[in-house]
């Protein structure tokens, strides 16, 4: 099965409205459960932050797709200027 991802990628988990937005760190070897062969080429690890926390976890790439906004992990909040007329 080819690869259909890049470290680096921005992805998110199909069918779900509140998933988080993830990068992918790497594809994993994986022992598949009926064959007994390892996998190289289907599940990725990803990571996201939640609170501060960072999170990881492994996804078949089946269940992910690629998000077209790219950009850092934490939401920044710039402040509006304050403007006062003297």
């Amino acid at each position: 099965m080819p690869r259909k991802f890049k470290p680096g990628d921005w992805v998110k988990v199909k069918g779900k409205l509140t998933a988080p937005k993830m990068q992918v760190i790497q594809y994993v070897p994986k022992k598949d459960r009926l064959f007994g062969m390892v996998n190289t080429d289907r599940y990725l690890e990803c990571v996201w932050y939640k609170n501060g926390e960072r999170k990881l976890k492994v996804y078949h790439q089946n269940k992910l797709i690629r998000v077209v906004e790219t950009g850092g992990l934490f939401q920044t909040f710039i402040p509006s200027p304050k403007l006062s007329i003297t």
